[in-house]
């Protein structure tokens, strides 16, 4: 029987280090994760629905945010429509190709106990998720950056008055969803239900962080609230870099926003994040 299981094991250390022991190469994080991306990139090639979540749908949620803001006021909004689309666009395309798609990823493997047997190799916890991540990662920024330069060509928005704010910004929101990723498939039985378990945050972050609805458009006490929503802090920061508006205080509540979610959201990937199927 052991001798079974090494030999299953493996039959999966060259997938997992991409092939760097047969190289003569020592294994290095680097190798790891591009091993664990391509394997990642593969499958998400295989599987129609969440190649659709993660290329087409964007697309479609971009076109659909532009024909519904065309009703609205811009002193409503309080920034040009071009604005608000690049804006939630941006939001949208990151919430959908990364945390949606790698939810649904990442159930999927560890039903199938892939999730378990690279746990068995060279690879730590973290790399696994990041790698695991990566290929939606990769997607999710070309999609932004094709928006960025759609935003100033085709929608006559200005080009973002800050750019680091808006990388910053942008890098924040994905590592922030990468964990609440990783933590909504705690409650997440089987792939089939990752569309339902993904919903809430995904509607909360529409309507409350300012990707559908710029938060200067809500009454008081719901402006309020809405800055305590995990993508918020990452949110402004995005809008920033965009319109150059936001203040230096702003700014650090929007830091303390993002930096008490990433805590609190590696401590419940810690605490509560599943490796195998429940028995």
């Amino acid at each position: 029987m052991s001798t079974q299981k090494q030999t299953h094991t493996d039959t999966h250390t060259p997938a997992r280090t991409g092939g760097a022991a047969g190289a003569g190469r020592a294994s290095t994080t680097a190798t790891r994760l591009a091993a664990l991306g391509r394997a990642e990139l593969t499958l998400l090639g295989r599987n129609r629905n969440n190649l659709f979540i993660a290329v087409l749908m964007p697309l479609l949620m971009i076109f659909l945010m532009r024909t519904s803001l065309k009703g609205v006021d811009e002193a409503t909004l309080g920034i040009p429509l071009s604005a608000a689309t690049v804006i939630g666009g941006t939001g949208t395309v990151l919430l959908l190709v990364v945390y949606m798609s790698l939810t649904s990823s990442l159930v999927a493997r560890r039903e199938e106990l892939v999730l378990k047997r690279l746990r068995t190799g060279e690879a730590t916890d973290a790399e696994i998720l990041a790698g695991s991540a990566l290929p939606g990662t990769a997607i999710a920024l070309a999609q932004c950056a094709i928006l960025t330069v759609g935003g100033f060509t085709l929608l006559n928005a200005d080009a973002p008055t800050r750019p680091d704010l808006l990388i910053l910004g942008m890098l924040g929101m994905i590592a922030l969803l990468v964990g609440l990723a990783a933590v909504t498939t705690s409650i997440t039985r089987g792939v089939e239900s990752a569309g339902l378990t993904t919903l809430p945050l995904f509607l909360v972050s529409a309507f409350g962080s300012g990707l559908f609805v710029p938060r200067d458009a809500l009454p008081g006490l719901a402006a309020d609230l809405s800055d305590l929503l995990p993508l918020s802090g990452v949110m402004e920061f995005v809008r920033a870099g965009w319109l150059g508006t936001a203040q230096s205080g702003s700014l650090l509540t929007a830091a303390l926003n993002t930096v008490a979610w990433a805590v609190l959201t590696g401590w419940a990937v810690r605490r509560w994040f599943r490796w195998e199927p429940r028995r």
